[in-house]
């Protein structure tokens, strides 16, 4: 049964909340609403569920890319900043700083996009490396915003949903891999074996169940959930370490510089690349909300705004141990789901994501899941990524031009990261960024389309 409050209701049954009975349409629609906090809150909250296993899953995995082991303090102070520079970044939206931000209700959050490009990155050319490449490519981000709107025709939807296709599929295998056990149980009887399967199988089911049958919250945080009742199942299972989260801290302030910096001029130049790419997927999201929130097209300012803000926050996250942020779509639906536009709402979600980052014993709750519990989630989660660059690419008119661009990138892209030896002659960071599949197929798509005329023979 509902329950009323009131000038608005929340379902319990669905913890789904009504935001047409409290007040008129027109207002819903306007960035600068604040609406009561009894139902401000709860709405802020829900856009933390919607994006929160997300926001942390990249720094699990370019930690244990790195070296660093769960639980280990390095993991759980990149999970503390990925959250705190997710709402100081959400703040650069909402609130904004000069020209910086959309003053749209926009969540920031780290980026999938980018780890094509840093895992490899991470491996070889060392954690020092990735944060000073980051840094300067965050920097390249925020100028972008200064002409994105004349560069945006470079990227039409075959070369975004060709990119984001790629990324899907060449993250695809990790997420195996975690489902499984993890990489440093490759090559052992414990890898493959049925505990870790449980695990994965449990929160796997557990999100498609809630995400199919599920409305409202149970819905939108239905990773989140699935998670949670893996965590729960491997616990009662014994393969929870808890020691790590006895002696984690109760507060911990951002170190400057935490991993280091180090120039490399080729991992610049592909974390540029993937910056523009965010920098396109950041308009469509803009043009998203105002069109699903407010029924309107998005001003030049304000997705100039947008941009700078995913450049900004981006280097001043990397400068004190966060990883790449850009807008989230998934957020950019959720508005469309409740029609509430307003920003406050989600700077109130920021705030709560700031406090938590700023907890290392939440940081460490997280880092001591079992590698197969996040596996079951990533596989649902990447697998989204294939399922975004095939609808991306559904707008696409498949004529003979299209569908040779769309054959050569993937074809070498996914080819180089299958056969990486192929490659074994080039200098060691500009291969493992070409193995990498997302660059070559990102170049590979962007020229073509450039070059090649609408009409082939």
């Amino acid at each position: 049964m509902c329950r009323y409050f009131v000038s608005f209701r929340i379902c319990s049954r669905f913890f789904k909340v009504d935001t047409m009975s409290f007040t008129k349409k027109e207002q819903l629609k306007d960035p600068n609403y604040l609406p009561p906090l009894h139902l401000a809150i709860p709405l802020g909250i829900q856009h933390v569920l919607a994006m929160f296993i997300s926001n942390i899953t990249p720094a699990i995995i370019i930690s244990l890319a790195a070296g660093f082991t769960f639980g280990s303090p390095e993991m759980v102070y990149m999970i503390q900043m990925v959250m705190t520079f997710a709402g100081i970044a959400t703040l650069l939206q909402t609130v904004g700083l000069g020209p910086v931000g959309a003053r749209l209700p926009i969540v920031q959050g780290t980026s999938f996009a980018f780890l094509p490009i840093m895992i490899p990155l991470v491996k070889i050319a060392g954690i020092s490396a990735l944060y000073g490449s980051i840094m300067l490519s965050g920097i390249f981000h925020f100028f972008l915003g200064t002409v994105i709107g004349r560069i945006r025709n470079f990227l039409p939807p075959l070369v975004t949903g060709i990119v984001v296709l790629t990324i899907g599929l060449s993250l695809i295998p990790i997420g195996i891999q975690y489902a499984a056990g993890g990489v440093p149980l490759m090559g052992t009887e414990e890898f493959g074996s049925m505990q870790h399967w449980g695990l994965s199988l449990t929160v796997l089911f557990v999100t498609l169940i809630l995400k199919f049958f599920g409305r409202g919250m149970l819905s939108t945080a239905s990773v989140l959930i699935g998670l949670i009742v893996g965590y729960l199942v491997a616990i009662s299972m014994g393969m929870v370490n808890f020691s790590h989260i006895e002696n984690a801290a109760w507060f911990a302030m951002p170190t400057p510089l935490h991993f280091g910096f180090e120039l490399s001029l080729s991992s610049v130049f592909a974390m540029s690349l993937m910056a523009f790419v965010s920098a396109i997927e950041t308009v469509g999201d803009v043009s998203g909300i105002t069109q699903g929130g407010a029924g309107r097209e998005a001003t030049e300012k304000e997705i100039a705004g947008a941009t700078m803000a995913d450049g900004l926050g981006t280097t001043l996250g990397a400068f004190f141990g966060a990883l790449p942020n850009t807008s989230f779509s998934q957020n950019v639906g959720l508005v469309s789901m409740t029609g509430v536009m307003s920003r406050h709402v989600v700077t109130i979600g920021a705030l709560f994501l700031i406090m938590a980052g700023l907890v290392p014993k939440v940081g460490a709750v997280i880092s001591a899941m079992p590698i197969a519990v996040l596996g079951g989630s990533v596989i649902v989660m990447f697998g989204m990524v294939i399922s975004a660059g095939i609808n991306m690419l559904s707008d696409v008119v498949w004529n003979k031009r299209n569908m040779l661009i769309l054959a050569l990138a993937l074809s070498i892209g996914l080819g180089f990261q299958a056969v990486p030896e192929a490659l074994q002659h080039l200098p060691g960071t500009t291969k493992i960024l070409l193995t990498s599949g997302i660059l070559p197929a990102a170049l590979i798509a962007i020229i073509l389309n450039m070059i090649l005329p609408e009409e082939l023979g």
